[in-house]
């Protein structure tokens, strides 16, 4: 288990994130991500972030007044890929059924 101070990069903190669950946490092992949380959504969006990777969100909860918390388990590539797969399946057929409703509509 491994913890992360991300708090000084303010709400620019993914993109970092992302490096050190990809460089610095083996396969299966815990990453403590501590960032400081400004108008909340960037509670939602690391929480999007970690699934777009295809990792797991353990827990997310509040440290303090400012500072929030994510755990997140670093997933096997296979699996990363798997996840990453699905997303952009259900991504691909929210754009169809879009396309579908567009077109009755007209």
């Amino acid at each position: 288990m491994k913890r992360y101070d991300l708090r000084h990069l303010k709400d620019d903190f993914y993109d970092r994130m992302v490096e050190l669950i990809d460089k610095g946490l083996n396969v299966a092992e815990v990453g403590i991500f501590l960032f400081e949380v400004g108008d909340f959504s960037s509670i939602q969006k690391s929480a999007d972030v970690i699934k777009a990777n295809g990792h797991d969100l353990m827990n997310s909860l509040k440290f303090n007044e400012v500072d929030w918390t994510i755990v997140v388990k670093k997933a096997t590539p296979q699996i990363q890929k798997e996840r990453q797969e699905k997303i952009k399946a259900a991504q691909e057929n929210a754009e169809q059924s879009a396309q579908k409703v567009e077109e009755k509509a007209e």
